[in-house]
């Protein structure tokens, strides 16, 4: 199936009510058969679900879904989009481990690398910028995998996949992806060499600003049981599940089966069954809204552009942006409704521009109907220092447009007369 009709009817049969939406099975627990039922389910011998922390029917339909958007072997939602980002480098570092890491990244996933990760005893490498050589400098024998926004957040950078796969599989790691921003229908990374992909289904799959989800997906690709060196943790017996050996025992799935045995299940970070029912609502719609966004945000792009009171424009789908050819490559000419651009005026400007509009929301997210809008370096990067900042892509008058669903009229009257504000 295509991927249009894949987000709508994806991982769902229905059962005995023969509903046509999937339903929501708002349970914390499902009744064992008998002994052998309940032991061959807590083995992962047969299929089956028992407790709503680790696995869910409605969870399910979602995972099944997002996977074969992906086009994995296998996925894992979760609680937030930074609850996948954490799930996924502690199902691969151990205390002792690097990882390498794009500096063009989200606020929080900053943070969280830097000084959250290191209290664990595992070190976030930034390199200096997406290039695959810089990445490959930083890369040792106790790095245990390689991390990068697919389309940085909110710098706009659009990474050369195919290039750092290829350094960080030469090395024997894996590349792990945030492909938030691009999402499954614009840019699969794992046919690029991604090993592993994770969202942010707070974003464009929910696309109404009502639910916090995200997710991993396994590509099944990545060989773990040949450097099982490196990666004791799937080639060694799991003392915490049963001494599974995921290498071994889940050859096509094992970074998922091991981030729901071991991250989920005794952590807990579960999705909502309710909250999956809101975002598969939003998955069905996103081939349109993804339309309609590139639409209008190629149109405020040229009016940004043109416009004197406006210093720079970062948008992907200009012909002179220094990734454009990748856009081309990875995307098909595709862009995400992301903008980022710079006030005459500097941070005093940019700030109150941002003050200034009326119909953009202000707020720390994207990918919504509505449009938003942010600016980084007083909000979700605040926390940086100046050269982190301008690693991370974020100059002090930035400001980044999610562009959302309205009339584009509206949305052009509004930024005009806040730009009128901000420069007068």
């Amino acid at each position: 199936m295509h991927d249009e009709t894949i987000a709508i009817h994806g991982g769902y049969q229905a059962d005995g009510t023969r509903s046509v939406a999937v339903p929501i099975y708002q349970t914390v627990a499902n009744d064992f058969i008998d002994a052998d039922h309940a032991n061959a389910i807590m083995d992962l011998e047969i299929p089956g679900f028992h407790y709503n922390r680790i696995n869910n029917p409605t969870n399910d339909v979602l995972e099944k879904r997002l996977a074969a958007l992906e086009d994995g072997t296998a996925a894992l939602v979760v609680a937030s989009g930074m609850a996948a980002v954490s799930y996924a480098i502690l199902t691969v570092a151990v205390a002792g481990s690097n990882f390498v890491v794009a500096p063009q990244l989200y606020g929080a996933t900053y943070t969280y690398f830097a000084h959250v990760l290191s209290t664990l005893g595992i070190e976030a490498r930034f390199a200096v910028d997406d290039q695959a050589d810089s990445i490959a400098a930083l890369i040792d024998n106790r790095t245990c995998c390689v991390f990068l926004e697919t389309i940085g957040n909110p710098a706009g950078n659009v990474v050369d996949l195919e290039a750092v796969a290829g350094v960080a599989h030469r090395a024997g790691v894996p590349l792990i992806v945030d492909n938030t921003v691009a999402t499954p229908l614009m840019l699969k990374p794992i046919h690029h060499g991604a090993d592993v992909v994770v969202h942010s289904l707070t974003k464009f799959v929910g696309g109404h600003g009502t639910t916090l989800g995200g997710a991993i997906i396994d590509s099944g690709n990545f060989p773990w049981s040949e450097n099982a060196k490196r990666f004791p943790t799937f080639n060694e017996p799991e003392p915490a599940f049963h001494n599974a050996v995921f290498a071994r025992d889940f050859p096509e799935r094992a970074f998922v089966v091991r981030a729901r045995s071991i991250q989920l299940r005794n952590t807990g970070a579960t999705l909502s069954p309710f909250n999956v029912f809101l975002l598969l609502q939003g998955l069905e719609t996103l081939a349109v809204r993804l339309e309609r966004h590139e639409a209008n945000a190629r149109a405020v792009a040229a009016y940004l552009a043109a416009d004197a009171r406006v210093q720079w424009v970062n948008f992907a789908g200009f012909p002179d942006n220094p990734y454009h050819h990748l856009v081309q490559r990875y995307l098909n000419g595709r862009v995400p409704s992301i903008i980022t651009f710079g006030v005459v005026g500097g941070y005093d400007a940019g700030l109150a521009f941002f003050d200034s509009l009326q119909l953009f929301k202000r707020l720390l997210n994207l990918g919504d109907a509505k449009s938003l809008v942010i600016h980084p370096a007083s909000t979700t990067h605040r926390q940086l220092s100046s050269s982190e900042l301008a690693a991370a892509g974020i100059r002090p008058e930035t400001i980044r447009l999610s562009i959302g669903l309205e009339h584009v009229d509206d949305l052009i009257d509004d930024i005009d007369q806040a730009l009128s504000k901000a420069t007068a």
